[in-house]
C-alpha cells in the first residue's frame, strides 16, 4: 500500500503536464482554410520601398572627398572710407591733440568679410555670391589644399546674386554641374566656411524646389534645404550624395542670423546659364518686356490655383507698350508656355533672346487676344529690395 501511494503523485503530475500541453496545442491559431478545405498560404507583407536599392548608406565621405577640394574660402577686404577734414592733417593740430580725434574722423581700418565659392572650371573660374565680393577692394581665395591666390572679378549678376571670379593657379579640382533630376526628399550636403571656422559639411534633404516670390532676388527659382547653412556659407556648394553640384547656397530664413533649417540655393542650371553668359558677353543677357506685375496675392488653399498674371503698369515705348499691351491685361501664355505666377513669367521671358518676337496670349475685358511682342534686353538695375542674404 505504501508503494502505491508513493507512485500516485508522480502519475498525477504526468497526467496534468500531458493535459496542459494538449490544451496549449488546441489553443494555437490555425492557418486560414479555404471553403473547399485547401490550406491557404500565410499573408506576405511587401515593403513600401525596395530597401536593397538604397544601399543602406551610412557615410557620405566619398562624396565629400570628391567635392570638398573644389569648394574654396573667400576673404574680402574693403577700406572703410570716413570723412576727413584738412585741419586734422595739420602737424600742429595733431601735436596738440595727438590721436584723440573724434571716431568719425579717424582713418578707418580694413573691413574683412568672408564667404565661400565653387571652382567650376579647371582654368580658375569660380562661382560665388555677388554679395560676397560686392565693393571689395581685395579678394583672396584659400583652397582646400592650403594654397592661396588673389582673385579678380570677371563679371557679376546682381539679379541672381551670382558672381564669377578667377584665380591664376594650375591643377585645380572642378565640381561638375548636375542640371536635373533633383527631387524633394533627396539627401544633400552643404559645404562652406560658416563663421570662419574652416571648411564644414552639413547634411539634410531637399525640402522643396522651384521656390520663388520670396523677394530675395529678381530672378528666383530656389532649391530649399534643411541642411544647416550659416554666415560664411554664402557662395558655397550644395551637392548630392555623388558629389555633383546641384546649387550654390545664397540665403537663409532666420530671425537670429543662424540656421533654422530653411536655406535657399541657386540651382545649378541657373548657375551654368549665368556663368556661360558672363564668359561669352561679359554680362548676363536677358529678355525684357517693359512691364510691372501685380504682387502675388494670398489665395485660399481650397480654391484651385488660377493661371495668368495681371499687368500693373506698362513702360512707355517699351516692348510691351509697342505691341499694344495695356495696364490691367492678364497674361495667360507666352508662346505655348502657360504662365502660372509672376516669377514664372519673369524667368521665362528672361530666357528669350532680345530682338526676337514672342506670341503673348492675354485676356482683356473677358476677351482673349494674341499679340506679338519683340523682346527687348533688360538692363541691370540696382535693387532696393530688402532681403536676407547670408550675412558675411
Amino acid at each position: 500500500m505504501r508503494r502505491t501511494f508513493t507512485w500516485l503523485p508522480w502519475v498525477l503530475l504526468i497526467i496534468v503536464i500531458i493535459g496542459f500541453l494538449g490544451w496549449q496545442q488546441f489553443q494555437k491559431p490555425k492557418a486560414p482554410v479555404a471553403p473547399d478545405g485547401v490550406k491557404m498560404p500565410a499573408e506576405k507583407v511587401e515593403p513600401l520601398i525596395d530597401t536593397t536599392r538604397t544601399g543602406g548608406v551610412v557615410s557620405y565621405s566619398a562624396a565629400v572627398k570628391v567635392a570638398a577640394p573644389a569648394v574654396v574660402n573667400i576673404f574680402t577686404t574693403q577700406k572703410i572710407k570716413q570723412p576727413n577734414h584738412p585741419l586734422f592733417n595739420d602737424p600742429a593740430f595733431r601735436e596738440f591733440f595727438g590721436d584723440q580725434l573724434p571716431e568719425q574722423y579717424r582713418q578707418g581700418p580694413n573691413e574683412n568679410s568672408l564667404g565661400s565659392g565653387v571652382i567650376v572650371r579647371a582654368d580658375g573660374y569660380i562661382l560665388t555670391n555677388n554679395h560676397v565680393i560686392a565693393q571689395a577692394d581685395q579678394i583672396v581665395v584659400a583652397l582646400h589644399d592650403g594654397r592661396r591666390a588673389e582673385a579678380k572679378v570677371v563679371g557679376t549678376d546682381p539679379d541672381t546674386d551670382l558672381a564669377v571670379i578667377k584665380i591664376e593657379l594650375d591643377q585645380l579640382p572642378v565640381l561638375p554641374f548636375k542640371l536635373s533630376g533633383n527631387e524633394v526628399g533627396d539627401v544633400v550636403l552643404a559645404i562652406g566656411n560658416p563663421f570662419g571656422v574652416g571648411q564644414t559639411v552639413t547634411q539634410g534633404i531637399i525640402s522643396a524646389t522651384g521656390r520663388s516670390d520670396l523677394g530675395i532676388n529678381t530672378y528666383e527659382d530656389f532649391i530649399q534645404t534643411d541642411a544647416a547653412i550659416n554666415p560664411g556659407n554664402s557662395g558655397g556648394a550644395l551637392i548630392d550624395v555623388a558629389g555633383n553640384l546641384i546649387g550654390v547656397n545664397t540665403a537663409i530664413f532666420s530671425q537670429s542670423g543662424g540656421s533654422l533649417g530653411i536655406g535657399f540655393a541657386i540651382p545649378a542650371q541657373v548657375c551654368q546659364q549665368v556663368l556661360n553668359s558672363i564668359l561669352k558677353d561679359g554680362r548676363v543677357v536677358r529678355g525684357w518686356l517693359g512691364i510691372s506685375l501685380l504682387p502675388v496675392q494670398q489665395q485660399n488653399i481650397l480654391e484651385p490655383k488660377q493661371s495668368g498674371v495681371v499687368v500693373a503698369d506698362v513702360l512707355a515705348n517699351g516692348p510691351a507698350a509697342k505691341a499694344g499691351i495695356r495696364r490691367g491685361d492678364k497674361i495667360l501664355k507666352v508662346n505655348d508656355e502657360e504662365i502660372s505666377s509672376t516669377s514664372h513669367l519673369i524667368n521665362y521671358v528672361a530666357l528669350q533672346q532680345p530682338n526676337q518676337p514672342v506670341n503673348i496670349l492675354i485676356e482683356r475685358e473677358e476677351q482673349s487676344l494674341e499679340l506679338q511682342v519683340v523682346v527687348g534686353e533688360r538692363k541691370v538695375q540696382n535693387s532696393d529690395k530688402q532681403f536676407i542674404p547670408l550675412p558675411e
